[in-house]
Formats: C-alpha cells, structure tokens, sequence
C-alpha cells in the first residue's frame, strides 16, 4: 500500500466531489471513448470494449490540488499506453488533452500519459466508477493532481503543443506533478488563488 504523501497534502478520510461544468447524462450504450488527434490510426471504444480491455489493477492513492488525499484507492481500468500505441502517436504528438462530456478540458505531457501505471480508470474499490465519480470513465495518473484526472472522458486528443485546459486557464500548471508541488503556474500561489476565485468551490 502507498502511505507516502507528497509535500503539502494531507490526508482526507472522505472525497471531497467537485463538478466545475455541471454532472452530464451519459447513455452508456452510445457511448464512445476517441482517441484522435496526432496519431496514425484514430480509433474508438464502447464502454464494453473498455470493459473487456481492462488489464491494470493497483491501489494507489489520490491527490486533490486542494491539498487533500484519499489513501488505498483500489483502480482498474485500461493502459493509457495501450491505446496510445493502439493508434500510433505520431513523432510530433507531444501532449495529450483529456476532452469530457461536459467541456471540461485538462493536458498532460505524451511522456506522463504514456507511464506505467497511467490508465484510463473504469473501476473504484472494485465497483464501476459512481456517477459523480466520472462514470463511465476518467483518466487516472497517480503522480498528477486530480484535476488532471478528467471525469466523463470521451476523447483523447495528442496535440504538437501545449494548449490550456480548464483548470490552466486560471493559472494551473501545465503539467501538475504532485512530488513538485506543480500547482500553479510561475505567477504564484496567492495570484493564482485569486484568479481562480469564484470558481474553485464548483471544483475539478
């Protein structure tokens, strides 16, 4: 189990449920998870298709940008790098940006997405994800923020070059790295804080 807390966090017995754009309605059986963008072969996945390709399990634990953290969470979902690879990244694929059912959107560096225990997450505690947890499926990278963790994904988009999400538009970093404490952006934590104002109640 990984007891470890990176700098800053604490831990949280219960989640904190954030929902920055509001919870969308998604028909499971119409539903299609696209991996486009910079890649050789675009593809698709129904949620049964993921299902079936689920082949990661770890319990790792979760970390809110906030400051706080949930211990021993159980995930299992699809290698990110398996369907990266599935569609053949181009040599000029350099980031890859998360795109949700509700419009939220969240970047990560290609070499974050393609790491080891990076997945597209189906399952919590051995249960398919909850509704306000993301159902039918999110991104999950442990050593990123959880606003990195987009609830609600339906495409996978590999870009040549850094775009702004979401939360970067107020003043998130670009990469979210939880040992670096990469929370924002160089204007500050203060000035950040600030800019953000108004909305981080509505959360990630």
């Amino acid at each position: 189990m990984d007891e470890i807390l990176p700098p800053g966090q604490v831990w949280a017995r219960n989640w904190v449920i954030y929902s920055a754009l509001g919870t969308p309605r998604i028909d499971v059986e119409s539903y299609r998870l696209r991996v486009t963008g910079l890649v050789e072969e675009p593809r698709e996945y129904s949620y049964q298709e993921l299902l079936e390709m689920a082949d990661v399990e770890y319990v790792k634990p979760f970390h809110c940008v906030t400051k706080w953290s949930i211990r021993d969470v159980r995930w299992t979902g699809v290698s990110l790098k398996r369907l990266l690879e599935n569609s053949r990244v181009k040599r000029e694929g350099k980031w890859l940006m998360f795109v949700c059912a509700d419009g939220y959107t969240a970047p990560v560096p290609l070499e974050d997405a393609l790491s080891d225990d990076a997945i597209v997450a189906l399952k919590m505690d051995g249960r398919p994800l909850e509704v306000d947890q993301g159902f039918p499926a999110r991104p999950f990278i442990p050593h990123l923020y959880g606003w990195k963790s987009a609830k609600w994904l339906v495409k996978m988009e590999v870009l040549p070059t850094y775009v702004d999400g979401y939360w970067e538009m107020y003043g998130y970093h670009e990469r979210g790295n939880v040992w670096g404490e990469e929370r924002f952006k160089g204007m500050g934590f203060r000035h950040a804080l600030r800019k953000a104002a108004g909305i981080i109640q509505r959360g990630i």
